[in-house]
């Protein structure tokens, strides 16, 4: 029975739940257990808080019939471990940070609580975030469940390892860079990076920020749905927040296809693709004419993506890490140092001119996708590689100069603003996961919910486990 409780999807959890099949503490001892079993060997969780995460449940499951039940009530969630969670340690993943508890929640995480959710622990990331490859001197690397001497990606791949291991029924993720497309990508889940502003962070430096978003991660897209329902809605104190209601999310999927115009680029014209990814993307293409969709070969002009991109990469680095960076350079990854150090080096023309090439760039994305309702592409540029590499420094004989450059099909979106999910796509010969990456024009979320679920539902690859768990469908 514990075993099936951690299989069944959050929604049918939520739905068990509520009608009292389920007790809330009896899933949540079936959740520990399971991390119990599967954590010493991915190391996906990172601070497990399993008294504390009981207790909730006691206190849930004595709630009169008639009180108030959130549709999240009484699932366990693990939230990343960038996000501040008042009375459990967040370390950003860095050893300056190992001990730090702060005394506030991020607004999603309040917004999770009011919803009835029990935050079960923290998901393991890079340090502040930096890189698709999620290791640290904290906790170390967390491994990928398809193959244990691969990564699993990141920044977001402590939660994409919890979700794909059964461990949680919903995690979060955050994304500048690919971090939710990425590390769904490598573990064979669902990863939506949402419109700027659908799910508004709360406190930030920088509440216009509008390429580092929040947002949710898990093993279906109608579990994905579940969960923005919750972390989207509108906020006074953020500028960019959008204004439609969470609970937009929380109904009934589109079901058809046909009509639909699709755009495929193998690569957004932004560096080398492995031809193992292209094989099984194109492989996946013919689904969407089979229901009724059209796919031409196309891809909107993103040529200024790359300096739009690290451009404001590195002002935000070096604004937010300024401090830590005077006081702790010495226990700072490279990357992290390096990231700082381009940004000490820009000028007000360069933001400026940065400024200027983006606005651009959005009004041909724009103009792109008044020829096309979706864009798809890969979600990495590579399947998941050896976990003691750092990053990819080259695809196909072509040398990569950054830590930043193999990710580029993902942060040539980011600066677009379009919201982007990842969804299963595929397999290797060797069996390592492949996601494929669907882009919707601008606040179009619901939208592009509507399709990932029905190319999740006709091809099924998410259903495939990995061997870990001892089973292979």
């Amino acid at each position: 029975m514990s075993e099936s409780i951690c299989l069944m999807s959050a929604t049918a959890l939520a739905n068990a739940i509520a009608t009292r099949r389920l007790g809330v503490r009896e899933v949540m001892e079936a959740f520990l257990q399971r991390i119990e079993q599967f954590n010493p060997t991915v190391n996906a969780i990172v601070t497990l808080c399993a008294e504390q995460a009981l207790e909730r449940a006691d206190a849930l499951d004595s709630l009169a019939p008639g009180e108030v039940r959130g549709p999240l009530f009484g699932l366990p969630i693990a939230v990343k471990d960038l996000v501040p969670t008042a009375g459990i340690r967040t370390t950003f993943g860095s050893p300056i940070y190992a001990n730090f508890v702060p005394d506030f929640d991020e607004l999603f995480v309040t917004r999770l609580k009011a919803a009835g959710a029990i935050i079960i622990g923290k998901t393991n990331t890079p340090e502040f975030g930096a890189g698709s490859q999620t290791f640290n001197q904290v906790f170390g690397a967390t491994r990928n469940p398809y193959n244990l001497q691969r990564t699993c990606g990141g920044s977001s791949g402590g939660a994409a390892v919890a979700l794909r291991c059964e461990m949680v029924p919903l995690a979060d993720g955050s994304d500048l860079g690919g971090s939710l497309r990425n590390p769904a990508s490598f573990c064979n889940v669902v990863g939506l990076r949402p419109s700027p502003g659908r799910v508004p962070s709360w406190p930030k430096q920088f509440s216009s920020d509008q390429f580092a978003v929040h947002g949710p991660m898990a093993r279906s897209v109608e579990d994905v749905a579940l969960l923005l329902s919750v972390m989207a809605g509108p906020d006074l104190r953020v500028p960019i927040a959008l204004p439609e209601a969470g609970q937009l999310f929380n109904r009934a999927f589109a079901a058809e296809l046909p009509g639909r115009r699709f755009a495929w680029s193998q690569d957004l014209g932004h560096g080398p693709i492995d031809p193992v990814v292209t094989n099984v993307l194109e492989g996946f293409l013919p689904i969407i004419e089979t229901l009724g969709g059209t796919v031409e070969i196309d891809q909107p002009d993103l040529h200024d993506a790359g300096v739009i991109f690290n451009t404001f990469r590195a002002w935000v680095f070096v604004e937010r890490f300024r401090d830590d960076y005077a006081q702790h350079r010495d226990r700072m990854k490279d990357t992290v140092r390096w990231n700082i150090e381009q940004g000490l080096k820009l000028s007000l023309a360069d933001v400026t001119a940065a400024t200027i090439r983006h606005s651009a760039l959005v009004a041909r994305m724009a103009e792109f996708f008044d020829r096309y309702d979706f864009l798809v592409c890969p979600a990495a540029a590579v399947p998941p590689f050896p976990i003691e590499q750092p990053w990819v420094t080259s695809i196909n004989g072509q040398d990569l100069p950054t830590y930043l450059d193999w990710m580029a099909v993902c942060w040539a979106i980011t600066v677009t603003g379009c919201p982007a999910i990842s969804i299963p796509a595929g397999f290797t010969p060797d069996g390592l996961p492949i996601g494929m990456q669907i882009v919707a024009p601008r606040g179009r979320d619901r939208e592009l919910l509507d399709v990932a679920h029905i190319l999740e539902e006709a091809t099924q690859h998410g259903l495939r486990q990995p061997d870990l768990l001892g089973s292979h469908t």
